[in-house]
């Protein structure tokens, strides 16, 4: 899967395998990579070590051509000194520094826009989303011709408020917005690069990732298990208390869009796209 996809084209022609080499036919497009894994965090120090060796371990019996992006959003601690250790260690992993801390909807959409897979895995750096499913995540994603598959948690280690907080604002978004996401807020998912080309960012739309995808043509959207892991080290402040108001408010934007938002299909042109036209 990561040789020279021009090469497998041909073999595959020669023995007629259609179905392979449709899927090879894909992935001569722009992408450098088979996949990219990104990952927002910040102040992890003390967790992303053991996270870069599951990802390793996961990816080593693989045949795709992968790379991992840490994005560190604005973090205090040594985080960035490991992960310019991890890219010494390994080029494969990636680090993207920010400048301060923009939030994890900003580092998300940094990580997007220098991914070179052509498709993408997404999970947090807290160590509570398990990379032994993303290989699950991944046959899902090519064996049924998904654009997205977005993980459930089973068995949720988290306290109770955020339980309760995150159930509260899940039913909400899917009730406002039509959709029946079973945890849109679990970060462990894997979509086709293409998907997320198109869509708006804004502060908060991770939360909203499987619906912008789907305002964006791409509606083949399935759903997964996943594993969840109680966090070891540090703490994260979410609740309901800090996101209610503000959550409310995306989600009536997101339902904007959802009305608002045009697709067009060109029938036949004579125009370039992109190119500047020089007339003599």
């Amino acid at each position: 899967m990561n040789i020279n996809l021009q090469q497998e084209v041909v073999g595959l022609l020669a023995v007629g395998e259609n179905t392979q080499l449709d899927e090879l036919k894909n992935k001569t497009r722009h992408w450098d990579l088979d996949l990219s894994i990104v990952i927002p965090l910040k102040n992890e120090d003390q967790s992303i070590l053991a996270l870069k060796v599951e990802i390793e371990d996961v990816m080593e019996p693989l045949t795709y051509a992968w790379e991992c992006l840490w994005v560190d959003d604005g973090s205090t601690d040594n985080t960035l000194t490991e992960l310019q250790r991890f890219h010494q260690q390994d080029p494969r992993h990636q680090y993207i520094a920010l400048a301060s801390n923009y939030g994890q909807s900003a580092a998300l959409y940094t990580g997007f826009s220098h991914a070179r897979g052509q498709a993408i895995v997404t999970l947090d750096g807290d160590g509570q989303n398990d990379p032994r499913d993303i290989p699950g995540l991944i046959e899902q994603l090519f064996e049924e011709n998904c654009d997205m598959v977005n993980g459930v948690r089973r068995s949720r280690m988290d306290s109770i408020t955020r339980k309760i907080s995150s159930r509260i604002a899940n039913g909400f978004r899917n009730w406002l917005t039509k959709e029946n996401i079973a945890d849109v807020g679990c970060s462990l998912r894997v979509f086709r690069h293409d998907c997320i080309t198109d869509i708006v960012p804004f502060n908060g739309f991770h939360r909203f990732l499987p619906t912008l995808v789907r305002i964006a043509g791409h509606t083949k959207i399935a759903q997964r298990p996943v594993n969840h892991r109680s966090r070891k080290y540090g703490q994260t402040s979410y609740g309901i208390h800090n996101r209610l108001w503000v959550g409310i408010l995306d989600t009536l934007a997101v339902r904007w869009m959802q009305k608002r938002v045009f697709r067009t299909q060109i029938k036949t042109t004579s125009a370039s796209k992109g190119k500047l036209q020089k007339h003599e």
